[in-house]
Parts: structure tokens; sequence; C-alpha cells
């Protein structure tokens, strides 16, 4: 089975949302994780922030799809927070001060053994306890 790594919301955005930039490289990382080649690690709180937006333009339909998609995507792992996560979380904020959404993703990643999180967020580049890459980093 592939390597794990996390995913921040923002990836799954470019995907969903056809991002004019990302898709693409969005689009081949997904079908190595459908392939198995990296299994992809989610935190529950991603879909909080997934399904914010499609909810605010009234697209309840568009969030249900979301939620079956990903609930069953192969190699794709959507996890809950536990204390463990939020130990971890609290941990990075007091450190780092990040938000609290991006101290539970990376923790979330951290807890799982990602070897890497992926999201476009510069500032989370500061985090030294994984390793952090955009998704023009990403050789796919």
């Amino acid at each position: 089975m592939g390597r794990l790594i996390a995913l921040d919301t923002s990836i799954l955005i470019y995907l969903l949302e056809e991002h004019p930039t990302h898709a693409i490289k969005v689009h081949r990382l997904f079908e190595r994780i459908e392939k198995g080649s990296f299994r992809g690690v989610f935190s529950i709180i991603g879909m909080i922030e997934l399904l914010t937006g499609v909810k605010k333009k009234g697209r309840d339909d568009l969030a249900q799809d979301y939620k079956l998609l990903l609930s069953h995507f192969p190699h794709f792992e959507i996890y809950s927070i536990d204390e463990d996560i939020v130990d971890i979380a609290s941990k990075l904020r007091a450190v780092y001060g990040i938000r609290t959404p991006d101290a539970i993703h990376l923790a979330t990643a951290i807890t799982k053994k990602c070897t890497i999180f992926i999201s476009n967020d510069r500032a989370l580049k500061k985090v030294k306890e994984i390793k952090v890459v955009s998704v023009n980093e990403l050789e796919i």
C-alpha cells in the first residue's frame, strides 16, 4: 500500500471546483490515491470547511454529493478528532500560533504518521513536526 499523505481542505476544493491553475495536478494526485500509490488522510474538520462553502450557495445537493464521494473514495480516509489529535493540535497552536483548524489538520496528519501535508498555506511551512508541501512542489 502507498505512503500516507494528508490533505488540506483547499486541495479538495481545487479538485471538486476545477481550480484553473491547480486542478490538473490535483487530479493526478487523486488518480494516484485511487490506484493506491498514496493513501489520503483528511480531518473531519476539513469536511466542515468543504461543506460550508457549498451550503452558503444553497447547494445542499452538492454537499451530499461531496460527502458521498469522499466517504467512498478508495484509499482515502476521513478521521475524527480524538484526544491525541487534541493534544498535538494544542501544542502546535501554542508553539506556532496557527489557527485551530490548521492545527487540527496537521495534528491529524502527524497522529496518522503521514509523510507530508499538502497545503498551499505558506504560513504552515514553519511547522517542523511534518513536511508541508504546496501543490506546485508535488512531483506527479
